[in-house]
């Protein structure tokens, strides 16, 4: 499949989903089985899945240091990664390496630990973010957050 036939189909590509695993260190999704849903994964002929979208919500991580070499694992086009959803996890901040995903349009951070609303500034080199979930962090509690 070349990049073209693949920037065409990848919205109807169901998500890689590691929702629901007890994952603690982000490292493990390489051994670890996506969950599957109604429609099957489309991988590459090197075995990578071919969506963009990428569900870790509802486990144990604080730490995302090695989603870069994760993702490249895992996908196909880790570059064109357009949705992370990391909502219910432990993180109190908001990794650097979330802003080396130019693509990531959709971000769900909400039921997390991150205190500080400035952590917030980091994703604003993100020229293709669009939704950005925060609720149910305790810098909901600042002043200025809405």
């Amino acid at each position: 499949m070349n990049k073209q036939d693949y920037m065409n189909t990848w919205v109807q590509e169901p998500p890689l989903d590691y929702s629901f695993r007890s994952i603690h260190i982000i490292q493990d999704l390489v051994n670890e089985e996506p969950r599957t849903g109604l429609r099957t994964l489309k991988r590459s002929k090197s075995g990578k899945s071919l969506t963009q979208s990428l569900w870790l919500n509802n486990n144990v991580l604080n730490d995302l240091r090695d989603l870069n070499q994760v993702a490249s694992k895992l996908l196909e086009h880790p570059e064109n990664l357009a949705w992370i959803d990391l909502s219910f996890n432990d993180l109190t901040s908001i990794d650097p390496v979330l802003t080396t995903f130019f693509n990531l349009s959709i971000l769900y951070l909400h039921g997390n630990s991150i205190q500080h609303l400035g952590e917030v500034n980091k994703l604003a080199i993100l020229p293709r973010l669009r939704s950005l979930t925060l609720h149910g962090n305790p810098m909901e509690e600042e002043k200025g957050y809405r």
